[in-house]
Order: structure tokens, then sequence, then C-alpha cells
């Protein structure tokens, strides 16, 4: 027999199950494409999560009350909104009605033409261990300087209660306090605020706004940790 087309068979039988053994498995495309979303997923929601939290409270936001308090609320706060300014005496008495249990953060919000300016005052003011002091004054004063985008009123006002204005003028427009107010406003957008004072306790948003679903939603975070 001539071993020469036997061979030939042979090497043919060979190859064909080289074939039929890469068609099995190596993975087509579309099954590659299948899995892609399945395996970054859970990556993607951890960071979406973390972003969320982090919108809300930054290490550098003026606070009230108890650094570790349990209950934070987070009040985005234009200076120059007149809802701010009503709400300020209110919020400072809920913060004395719970002085171990619940803290205030402030964000920055800047809405109004005079907003950035005496925000920027009153960073100025941290330097100098005014903040309180300051923050009560321009809002007392508000109506007075609310439409001038100086803010000369605001001035006036933070000079009497001992602020240096000349030391506070160098120090409004240092990079730090350009940090600030760019995180803020960009936390403003993330966050969806659309109006002052939007306010969150323990990350849960006041669905209603008001002073008395303020009071129950903070009341009601209040009871849980005495409990």
């Amino acid at each position: 027999m001539n071993r020469r087309p036997l061979v030939l068979i042979i090497c043919v039988v060979i190859l064909a199950a080289f074939a039929a053994a890469a068609y099995l498995y190596v993975p087509s495309k579309s099954s590659q494409t299948s899995q892609q979303p399945q395996a970054t997923a859970p990556a993607q929601a951890a960071t979406e999560a973390t972003s969320d939290s982090s919108n809300l409270v930054r290490f550098h936001s003026p606070v009230f009350g108890p650094a570790k308090a349990p209950v934070t609320i987070v009040e985005f706060f234009d200076p120059s909104c007149e809802a701010c300014r009503a709400f300020y005496p209110h919020v400072k008495k809920i913060l004395a009605e719970n002085p171990a249990e619940v803290r205030l953060v402030l964000r920055y919000v800047l809405f109004h033409q005079a907003s950035e300016e005496v925000a920027r005052l009153l960073e100025a003011s941290r330097k100098q261990n005014l903040y309180p002091q300051v923050l009560e004054a321009v809002l007392e004063a508000q109506p007075g300087w609310h439409d001038d985008p100086k803010a000369q009123e605001a001035w006036i006002v933070a000079e009497r209660v001992g602020l240096n204005v000349e030391k506070a003028r160098a120090d409004m427009n240092t990079p730090a306090v350009d940090a600030v107010l760019k995180i803020d406003m960009q936390d403003v957008k993330a966050v969806g605020v659309q109006g002052t004072p939007t306010f969150f306790v323990n990350g849960r948003p006041l669905d209603e706004f008001g002073l008395e679903p303020l009071r129950q939603l903070v009341g009601s975070e209040v009871a849980k940790v005495r409990k």
C-alpha cells in the first residue's frame, strides 16, 4: 500500500481536531462583552456611594457643636439668603437643646450677587477665631448689604465684633479660600441643591421644607441615639 495518501489523511484528521478544540475553548467577542459589566459594576457602585457621602461633609467645612456628635445637620447655606437668615436662630436653638448629640456643618452656596464676598469674609474670620461672632453679625445686618456686591455693611458689622479687616481682606483671596468655595459649589451641583437653605440630617434629605419638619427629622435621629 502506498503510504503517502495514508500520511496525508492522518495530517488532515489532526488539523481538524486542533481546529475543533480552538473553536470550543476560545470565547466569542459577544461573550467577552457581556461579562465585563458584571466585573466592573460592584467597584463603580462603591465609588458612587463614597462620592455621595463626601459631597455632604468636607474636612474644611465650619462645624458648630461636638466634632463627634452622632447626629449631623448639613446645611447648604447662602449668606445672602433671607430664608437662611430666618432659619439660623432656630437651628441654633436645636443645637442648644441637644448639646451632646447634634452638630451643624455649613456648606456655602453662592446664588446671590453678594454671596461670594461674604463667604470669603466668613472664611477669613475663621483665621481670627471669630467665625460665630461674624456670622451672627452679618446675618443680622443682611438687609443692609444683601443687594451690594461688595457687601460694605457686612464688613462694617464684622469690624464691630472685632474682625481685623485689613488682615481679613488679605486672607479672603488666598488659594485655600478659593478651594473651599470651588469644592462647595461642586458639591452643590453634585447633590442637586436648587434653593437655600437645603438640609440633610445624618445623610437624609429634608423632604418637606420647613422648621417643624427639620425639628422632627432631627428629633427622630436623636431618639435613636438615646435608646
